[in-house]
């Protein structure tokens, strides 16, 4: 088709969707967007864009890379919102999924498609259902709206004027005995001689100790999925790593990230979430203290690992000067990996306190460590 028929058509699509929205809009009664966070400061700089609830943060992928939901139900009139600010978020952009796309969009995409660079071309999935973002995404991270959710709904139900049918998923398998990857730190431990340290922890660390204190973006990088999947499979079977042989660091960084990131609990636990969110409210000259608090209420288990951690995190930083890393640079690294919340994902406003808390335990680890001591412990 030529460019023109294609204009032709996007005119025609786009008169359907309008009708569509026309009359689903007669169908139900708008539901405006949820009451922005009570936590977001006026004075934050994204906060015309925060308090809409446009953008929400959600987790991390498999390869450790930050997913951002994007919610187009929620964009007010344009005179509300910066959207030069707005499209500050493009950068360092890994893959855009689009979930629900117009057939308007579509023919756009066809015409303006030769005039984008084929390098971000590739990074564009278009999806029909939010159910196909299992394949890509851990789907039960998403904070997704309710309105979206539903007009999903009515999509599936508009199709062939039913429901598909239910797709029966198979009960999941019990973990190996040597799994390191998705299970507790209880389990782990009673699966390794009562070692309290995780194997894959453990050496990872000590690798990185020993070759990686003062590589440059440590942490920040990022390394092959598919070298992160084998040296998971790897572990989770029970068989010996050589990280030699993959010939980068960054493989048992991310590995250490991803091992956090997978436990069933956050290290943090659950139960300190909301303390941990509220030590922005705290003065800063009592901040310290108030980690230390905090910290002495972690199960003895946790404490010990998260000591061995935060140990390791401490001399990361204190090489800062050769790999860049300071204890800021750490925490927005290893935040959302040590804590996150019990249902749903970490607000944006969240981030701000959750980093905060992470900064002070790597800048003062020796201060807010040192009272307790608990039989067992080591350090790396």
């Amino acid at each position: 088709m030529s460019e023109i028929d294609y204009e032709k058509l996007a005119e025609i699509e786009l008169q359907k969707d309008e009708a569509e929205d026309t009359q689903s809009g007669q169908d139900k009664t708008f539901t405006p967007p949820p009451l922005e966070d009570p936590q977001l400061d006026i004075n934050h700089p994204y906060y015309d864009v925060a308090r809409h609830g446009i953008i929400q943060l959600a987790g991390d992928d498999n390869s450790g890379r930050k997913v951002i939901t994007f919610s187009c139900c929620r964009m007010p009139p344009s005179h509300q919102l910066n959207h030069t600010r707005l499209l500050e978020y493009k950068k360092n952009l890994k893959a855009l999924y689009v979930v629900h796309p117009t057939n308007f969009i579509k023919i756009l995409w066809n015409i303006f498609k030769p005039l984008i660079s084929h390098k971000f071309g590739k990074k564009v999935t278009y999806l029909n259902y939010l159910s196909d973002l299992r394949e890509h995404l851990k789907y039960d991270q998403l904070n997704i709206p309710q309105e979206v959710i539903r007009h999903d709904e009515n999509l599936r139900g508009k199709h062939k004027g039913k429901l598909p049918p239910v797709v029966k998923v198979p009960p999941p398998r019990p973990p190996l005995p040597t799994q390191q990857f998705g299970v507790s730190l209880q389990y782990i431990k009673d699966k390794n001689s009562g070692e309290l340290i995780p194997p894959v922890m453990k050496e990872t660390v000590s690798y990185l100790k020993r070759n990686g204190l003062q590589v440059e973006g440590l942490f920040r990088r990022s390394a092959s999925i598919q070298t992160i999947k084998d040296v998971q499979k790897l572990y989770n079977q029970g068989k010996p790593v050589n990280f030699d042989d993959y010939h980068d660091i960054h493989v048992p960084a991310v590995i250490l990230k991803t091992f956090l990131r997978e436990l069933p609990q956050p290290l943090l636990t659950f139960e300190c979430y909301d303390p941990i969110v509220g030590i922005t409210s705290v003065e800063s000259c009592l901040r310290v203290t108030r980690c230390k608090q905090i910290i002495q209420g972690l199960p003895d288990h946790n404490y010990i690992v998260l000591k061995y951690l935060i140990c390791f995190l401490h001399m990361v930083s204190q090489e800062s000067i050769y790999n860049r890393m300071t204890a800021s640079s750490l925490a927005c690294v290893f935040g959302l990996n040590l804590i996150w919340p019990s249902k749903g994902t970490a607000s944006l406003s969240a981030l701000v306190p959750l980093n905060l808390f992470t900064e002070l335990l790597i800048d003062f680890y020796m201060n807010i460590f040192n009272s307790r001591t608990v039989p067992g412990e080591i350090l790396p």
